[in-house]
């Protein structure tokens, strides 16, 4: 089995299809992060961490947010900088933030979190994170409600050997450590790409990336057949919820109380 440092560093090789593919994130998750940590974003100061190419860093931005990035890998670094070359970034990871104490209001993860060694990760936060600041965490999951994306699973599930990452990825916001006390919400959207944009953004995910291009690639064409029978318009719509959770830093530096909210 493929290490997860490994993995974590496949996504530099493959930065630019990453920022070309990755799906982004919809208005109503900013609301609901907004909703969740008690403040608006616009002027927040906010460590963005695990930035990759800066989808979420670009939106953060959008919203008025002094945005700060932390990315550790070389190529999803350089390619945040050409995206994204008026926002700063600093080099580092979660384990070890490179920002001062109480310099946030908000820490986000975007896709990022389940790369983290929470053992340090968390302490790292409550020391960024200003007394009342907020930890927000999320992921998009593509809904396994629609069948023809049920059927992928199957096949990308078989291909790997095991369980689509995904779908694990998702199971990782149930094991949130209980250092902290996060509230949770759902935020439902979807996209309509081309074929061919659905099948690059599945080849961006790690246990793709540390394989064989040869082998993916007669993987990317036998779906590509499969996926015709059900779009022939070559056009898929894919359905997402982003998992949110929101964790309040309290003005003692520790968490109170279960974990709760929607």
């Amino acid at each position: 089995m493929t290490s997860a440092p490994s993995r974590a560093h496949s996504f530099n090789a493959a930065a630019a299809r990453y920022a070309a593919y990755r799906p982004s994130y919809p208005p109503d998750l900013f609301d609901a992060v907004e909703h969740l940590a008690g403040r608006p974003l616009a002027g927040a100061r906010v460590v963005d961490v695990g930035a990759g190419t800066g989808i979420a860093s670009a939106l953060l931005a959008g919203r008025g947010a002094r945005v700060l990035a932390v990315e550790p890998g070389d190529g999803m670094a350089a390619q945040f900088r050409r995206t994204l070359p008026h926002v700063p970034l600093v080099r580092g990871d979660g384990n070890a933030l490179p920002v001062a104490d109480g310099a946030a209001d908000l820490i986000t993860y975007a896709q990022a979190w389940h790369w983290t060694d929470q053992r340090r990760s968390v302490p790292e936060a409550l020391r960024v994170l200003r007394p009342g600041g907020a930890l927000a965490l999320w992921w998009n999951i593509q809904d396994h409600d629609a069948s023809w994306f049920e059927d992928q699973t199957v096949r990308v599930a078989r291909f790997l050997g095991r369980q689509d990452e995904t779908r694990s990825a998702a199971a990782r916001t149930d094991d949130l450590t209980t250092a902290l006390a996060f509230r949770r919400d759902r935020v439902r959207w979807s996209r309509r790409v081309p074929l061919d944009t659905h099948l690059a953004n599945l080849g961006t995910h790690s246990a793709f990336l540390v394989l064989g291009q040869e082998r993916v690639g007669a993987f990317l064409a036998e779906e590509r057949a499969e996926l015709l029978k059900v779009f022939p318009d070559e056009v898929v719509e894919e359905s997402y919820f982003v998992d949110l959770s929101v964790a309040i830093r309290p003005a003692d530096g520790t968490g109170t109380g279960p974990a709760g909210g929607a």
